[in-house]
């Protein structure tokens, strides 16, 4: 990515709604370049989706927590099956695979706290990889909706890896 797409992606962040018209204009190129790069911007799976910031309390979904969760045995099969059931449940926003000592950590949103503890109790015990999770409840989240490129990695020789 040159300058000028993450000068796109950058008023794609801010706003996804404003039109091609105003973006170019922002960043000083005509609307017909504008078009053709984030079509590349797109075709290349930079910008994969717009999508709409969504209150959570307004869906009746004013709880959320991070379960922190272990799975045995740890094999392919295992792990693919309890990311597509636990990805499909309604209650959960987010699954991430991770190392460590949990293997799992699933990021879930419900209406109170009786009924975080009754979906834990109901989806998660009586699941027979599951050999242990913890809960966490957050209080408060926060999250920057405007990303910028970071700088590529150089070797202690000044050289980007994988540029030789």
């Amino acid at each position: 990515m040159d300058e000028l797409d993450s000068a796109i992606v950058r008023q794609l962040q801010e706003d996804a709604r404003q039109s091609n018209r105003d973006i170019a204009r922002k960043v000083g190129i005509a609307p017909s370049t504008c078009l053709e790069r984030i079509r590349l911007l797109r075709a290349r799976g930079v910008i994969r989706g717009y999508h709409a910031d969504i209150d959570l309390a307004a869906l009746n979904r004013g709880v959320q927590a991070i379960v922190a969760v272990q799975v045995r045995p740890l094999n392919r099969d295992v792990v693919a099956a309890f990311e597509e059931s636990v990805a499909a449940m309604p209650e959960v926003l987010s699954v991430y695979t991770m190392a460590g000592s949990d293997d799992f950590l699933v990021h879930v949103t419900v209406q109170d706290i009786d009924h975080l503890h009754a979906f834990l109790l109901d989806r998660f015990t009586s699941r027979r990889e599951i050999v242990g999770f913890r809960t966490s409840i957050i209080f408060q989240h926060l999250s920057r909706q405007v990303l910028e490129p970071l700088p590529p990695v150089t070797t202690r020789t000044g050289k980007v890896p994988g540029s030789e």
